[in-house]
């Protein structure tokens, strides 16, 4: 009873619970299970390795490597051969801005105001003035932090972390940065976008391939953007239309559903050619045993019932990691890894002792946690222009769903989503009435309020078990879960966007601003300062014939300027409007 009540004060009471949708990971037969486990003990990494991360887009493990020989990946099995493969890794949410956010701070986005999807737009639709997460005082990007540390960083290009970067975040953000401009023997930590497997490519229909292709395959750095996109016509052909596919039970198996599966996986393969490009241009520069790789998407697949829900069809993505001379090559490891994980694991691996603040744990590096991840969290709220409320907590093998809008159903009538294909099928199928039970379910007009899911049995969590009396244990433990992590994070499951905002800017009409930054200059050795807690501060130094570098330095300890040259100086907090530049 005590439990059931403190279920109907959350649901009753906006700001006191959520629900979120954690997909069980499906296992194909296929998959190898023989891989031993890495021993990270025995890893050797140099003192400042080089780190690279390939990042593509709503990725559920649809790869040879990871048990789905659909499509052939020759560069990422060749990546996985040589490296360590991960099954269990989990985004924080079933779409890009959130995750992205997590793995830039090192924090849970339902903790600072990153949690709806996004944030900074569908506001004729909300009705709210536009926004940024803003999270506590202490929290720099994970570049920053490397940057501060001797790394040169380069994002090529996405952001999209539900705040504005501040100019200290890279020394290089565009279609075109490269750790190809880095200083001699300066370390890198270089991350690249790759935007072919998104699902926009089932219907718009390619990715932007003509930036991507000129720069990943042709070096070519005068082309400019343009938001075009290749044609079905134009895209090469990786993978046969008449391919069998493995529709999961929730999707009908249409000519529909197939001819988006086989777009999917003609991506997914796409993808890899450009994947492969950037991994020739890391051994053309002698860089590969010195470097650290990374490959994991953004989060989990493309399709209805996956992308923004919290199932693992939603949340899980492949991840690969190399590293030098192959080390721990051919092995799996099977852990729970969050990305919250990210941020410390990056610093442990640079040799940077993690701040106290971050949320995730290191899962090697200098800094391991001495303690593996136990439970892996996730949440859904808004998207574009409707909201929910949905947490979840997985562990081994259980999932716990908490919905704070049992009211409603599942399926939200969200525009974007609805130029895909298999949705357009879906709805047209369930008008008709010719959905079976299990692709019916989606499309529910409520939700119960708990729902517990045993992942080892039921893959695609369909069956469940919360009133189930053998699983009152499992459920209550779960569920007491999710109260520590809601109350340790300070999420606000269900609080009205309006009251997030306005908590934001500490009951302002505005969004708050940095303040200036203040410069002061003794003998020719510059200080500078700034008023606002937390800001971070860049400069750059212009000599005596007015060159500005490239890129902002990060500010950290007084300098000495040069005769005759003069600074220029921005402050900015995240999530806070940046300062005019001053300049001395």
């Amino acid at each position: 009873m005590k439990r059931i009540l403190k279920l109907f004060v959350a649901l009753i009471l906006p700001g006191l619970s959520s629900i979120l949708f954690f997909a069980c990971q499906s296992k194909t037969e296929t998959e190898v299970i023989s891989k031993k486990s890495p021993n990270y003990s025995q890893l050797q990494i140099s003192e400042k390795p080089n780190i690279l991360w390939l990042v593509t887009e709503d990725m559920g493990p649809y790869l040879p490597a990871f048990g789905d020989s659909t499509i052939e990946t020759p560069n990422l099995s060749r990546l996985a051969d040589e490296g360590v493969i991960y099954p269990n890794l989990y985004s924080v949410s079933g779409v890009c801005a959130p995750s992205r956010a997590a793995i830039a701070t090192g924090m849970y986005p339902s903790g600072i105001g990153a949690n709806h999807m996004r944030v900074n737009s569908y506001m004729d639709v909300t009705g709210l003035p536009a926004y940024e997460a803003v999270p506590p005082a202490d929290v720099k990007m994970l570049s920053e932090m490397l940057r501060m540390n001797g790394y040169y960083c380069t994002n090529n290009y996405k952001t999209d972390y539900q705040f504005k970067e501040p100019v200290t975040a890279w020394d290089e953000c565009s279609p075109y940065a490269h750790w190809r401009n880095k200083a001699e023997g300066q370390p890198f930590y270089a991350v690249f976008n790759f935007t072919d497997t998104h699902e926009s490519g089932l219907f718009e229909p390619y990715g932007f391939r003509h930036v991507e292709t000129r720069h990943f395959h042709e070096g070519e750095r005068n082309y400019k953007w343009k938001n075009d996109r290749m044609t079905e016509e134009e895209t090469p052909v990786h993978l046969s239309k008449d391919t069998n596919f493995d529709i999961p039970p929730y999707l009908p198996a249409t000519d529909t559903v197939r001819r988006d599966m086989w777009k999917e996986y003609n991506n997914i393969a796409e993808m890899d050619r450009q994947v492969g490009a950037v991994l020739k241009q890391l051994e053309e520069d002698g860089l590969l045993e010195n470097t650290i790789i990374f490959f994991y998407g953004d989060h989990g697949g493309p399709y209805p019932r996956q992308k923004r829900l919290i199932y693992d069809s939603g949340l899980n993505t492949p991840m690969i990691m190399r590293f030098p001379e192959k080390q721990q090559a051919g092995t799996k490891d099977e852990q729970l890894i969050s990305f919250v994980d990210f941020a410390p694991t990056l610093l442990s691996l640079a040799g940077v002792q993690p701040p106290e603040y971050l949320q995730g744990r290191a899962f090697t590096g200098e800094y391991i946690s001495s303690q593996k991840r136990k439970y892996i969290h996730a949440a859904a709220d808004r998207f574009d222009g409707f909201t929910d409320a949905i947490r979840a907590v997985r562990d081994e093998r259980f999932k716990y769903i908490r919905n704070y809008r049992p009211e409603q159903g599942y399926y939200l009538p969200i525009v974007y989503r609805e130029n895909n294909p298999t949705m357009q099928e879906l709805l047209r199928l369930h008008k008709d009435g010719k959905l079976d039970s299990i692709q019916e379910q989606w499309f529910r007009e409520h939700k119960p309020i708990e729902e517990l899911f045993d992942c080892s049995v039921d893959p695609h969590e369909l069956n469940n078990l919360a009133d189930d009396a053998a699983y009152k244990e499992k459920l209550e433990e779960l569920s007491n879960e999710m109260d520590r992590w809601i109350a340790e994070i300070g999420d606000q499951p269900n609080l009205p966007e309006s009251e997030l905002i306005e908590q934001l800017w500490n009951g302002a009409e505005k969004q708050p601003e940095t303040a200036g930054p203040v410069i002061s200059i003794v003998d020719g050795e510059v200080s500078i300062s700034c008023p606002t807690e937390g800001a971070s501060i860049g400069y750059k130094i212009i000599d005596i014939d007015g060159m500005p570098p490239m890129s902002w330095s990060v500010y950290q300890k007084p300098f000495t300027l040069p005769e005759g040259a003069k600074v220029v100086v921005k402050a900015h907090r995240i999530g806070h409007k940046a300062s005019k530049v001053i300049e001395r």
